[in-house]
């Protein structure tokens, strides 16, 4: 049965949205224009992230798969829409329309996953700079062209870039135009997986199962404190824990750990004991 605050999946029109019980996988899609990321698609994500700051789920992002037998290339996201960009001035800049979206979504209580196939350019990359984990095949290509169009990446990727893969490789991308392929992006780091088209979302989707096996509060709590400033730590760590010392599930899961080493520890035992053992 449905939760009655699920998302209405028809009430999207550049995003395809299919919700689960502990995750929401949402597809880019405006394969028309690469997918594009346009003013609608960031409002849209701004719709999804409402829902996860009141029901915290695993997200899971990803775009356009490949169609083998049609012989399509899969995309994450292209980049920002450009016409729309093109038209846009100061003010608009001022007001961070990408950022905004990026940085909440960095910021929702449980990971994101970005599963990226084919071009993820431009404010593309910078929506997967975002993300907690990023998956990837052979065929993606990641990088920041904007100095190419007169502008610069100011999405996130002026910073997010060089905590992730480090200061010269962050240069070679946003000063240079260099655009990483799926096999780079794992060498440095950008991507921790490398898959075959066919199996990324299924990747995402193990992922996804491993958190899953995680329990959520402490999950959430790791992932506020893992962002939290240097200087916080370390007495916000020590805060934290003190919440999760009280949390039930910690003592459940703590007697289950003891109860299956007893049982485990019983079972050798017996076998040392028994007579075939000691014959």
């Amino acid at each position: 049965m449905a939760s009655l605050d699920a998302l209405d999946p028809d009430s999207f029109t550049t995003l395809l949205v299919e919700e689960g019980e502990d995750r929401l996988v949402v597809r880019l899609h405006r394969p028309e224009v690469r997918n594009a990321i346009d003013q609608v698609m960031v409002d849209e994500l701004h719709a999804v992230c409402a829902h996860l700051e009141r029901t915290p789920k695993v997200l899971i992002l990803t775009g356009t798969p490949s169609d083998a037998e049609a012989g399509t290339k899969g995309v994450f996201a292209s980049g920002a829409d450009i016409a729309q960009l093109r038209q846009r001035r100061r003010d608009d800049a001022l007001a961070g329309i990408n950022s905004t979206i990026f940085d909440r979504l960095s910021r929702l209580p449980m990971p994101v996953i970005a599963a990226l196939d084919g071009y993820a350019l431009g404010g593309g990359a910078e929506l997967a700079y975002a993300a907690d984990f990023r998956i990837g095949t052979a065929a993606l290509r990641m990088g920041n062209p904007e100095t190419n169009l007169g502008i610069m990446a100011a999405a996130g990727a002026t910073w997010r870039l060089k905590e992730l893969v480090g200061e010269p490789l962050a240069k070679q991308i946003l000063l240079a135009g260099r655009v990483l392929t799926g096999a780079e992006c794992l060498a440095a780091g950008l991507i921790s997986d490398l898959v075959e088209p066919e199996q990324l979302l299924e990747a995402a989707q193990s992922l996804a199962d491993r958190i899953g096996a995680q329990d959520p509060l402490a999950v959430r709590i790791t992932k506020s404190v893992f962002h939290a400033p240097r200087e916080a730590h370390p007495v916000i760590d020590t805060l934290a824990q003190g919440m999760l010392f009280e949390s039930e599930a910690k003592f459940d899961r703590m007697q289950a750990f003891l109860d299956r080493k007893n049982t485990q520890t019983s079972k050798t035992t017996r076998k040392t004991d028994s007579p075939e053992e000691q014959a």
